[in-house]
This record gives structure tokens, sequence and C-alpha cells, in this order.
């Protein structure tokens, strides 16, 4: 997956800026704890000066979320999605969610960092969000709120699923991920009749 880009319209240079910081984090939370990275050292790294760095960003930690979002962002657009009823999901459905593991694992540092104990209450509330809107997205439902509670329900059971996956070391593939979290998804969505 490629890395972030971030989001702001007009000036390329400051897209490019927060592109670097954003690289020089990942970097650095694959080779230490995000507690452990200072802006210091995300500033050296990146190539800018510690004052540009907070020109962006208030500390280590408010990059990290924006790096994060923004990946999560792209992850979910690319999610099977749960329809009542469909309990054979066909390739399409387990190749995007290995897709979806495989890139949690491409970056595991910074979403093992984000979503874990000493986490980031605002990165989870935002992936619980934006799955519940991008499954509701997908079923079409004339009443929103009638697939609230079943949409976020399986968002929560997907970020549990991801973030104990990431805490215990990725102990299985994102091809047995993709494959044991589908039939998991599929089951909350029984079929009508």
């Amino acid at each position: 997956m490629a890395l972030p880009s971030v989001n702001v319209p007009g000036d390329r240079r400051v897209r490019r800026t927060q592109a670097a910081l954003a690289r020089a984090l990942i970097q650095l939370v694959e080779e230490r704890d995000l507690p452990r990275v200072t802006v210091a050292d995300v500033a050296q790294l990146a190539g800018v000066s510690r004052s540009t760095f907070y020109d962006h960003y208030r500390d280590v930690h408010e990059l990290a979320e924006a790096a994060c979002t923004t990946m999560i962002d792209k992850l979910l657009g690319s999610l099977p999605s749960p329809c009542p009823g469909a309990a054979d999901p066909g390739p399409e459905a387990i190749r995007s969610l290995e897709e979806f593991f495989t890139s949690l694992a491409e970056h595991a540092g910074l979403y093992r960092a984000l979503l874990g104990p000493q986490g980031s209450a605002r990165v989870s509330d935002h992936i619980r969000r934006r799955s519940i809107a991008a499954i509701q997205a997908h079923l079409r439902a004339d009443d929103p709120d009638e697939h609230h509670v079943p949409a976020a329900f399986t968002a929560g059971a997907l970020i549990g699923v991801a973030a104990d996956w990431l805490q215990r070391g990725r102990p299985h593939t994102p091809a047995e991920m993709a494959a044991r979290t589908w039939p998991l998804i599929a089951a909350l969505w029984p079929p009508r009749g």
C-alpha cells in the first residue's frame, strides 16, 4: 500500500512535507515504539526542521493519527461489504479482506501503537465511524438507522480482530486472517426470510 498523502488543497509543498513526515514516522515506528519517537527524530529523518514539523502538527501523536487515518480510509473503501444473505463472499471479498490485513501488516508498528492499549481513542473512533459508514453505504438501506446496530457491531468486531492480531505479533498470515474473518462477518448478516 502506498504511504499516506495528506489531503491538503492547494500547496504541493505542504503535501510533500506532510508525506515526508508521515514516511519518516512510519519508518521510525517500525524500529521502536511510538512513545520513544521524538519530533526531532521525525524532523531529522524527513529532512525538515523542528519548526517545520510544528507548522503541520502539534506532536508526534497527532502526526501518527493523521497518517493512520488517511491509510485506514483507503483500506476501508476496499473492504467487502456483508450483505444480508451473502454467505458466499466470492474471491473478491476474500481478496479485499486479505489486502486489508496485508496493509495492516505492512505498517504494523504504527497500527499496533495506535490501536493497542496505549493507543489513540481518536484513531479507534475514526476507524469505527468510517467502518460503519462503509458498511451502511454498501447496504443502501432506505432507512440508514435500520442497519446501524449490525453495522456498528461488524465494525467493532473487525477492529477488535485486527487489533488483537497486531498485538499478538500477527500469528497468522493475512490470507489466513481473511479466511477466518469472513465467516464471522457473514454470520452477523444472516439471510432474510
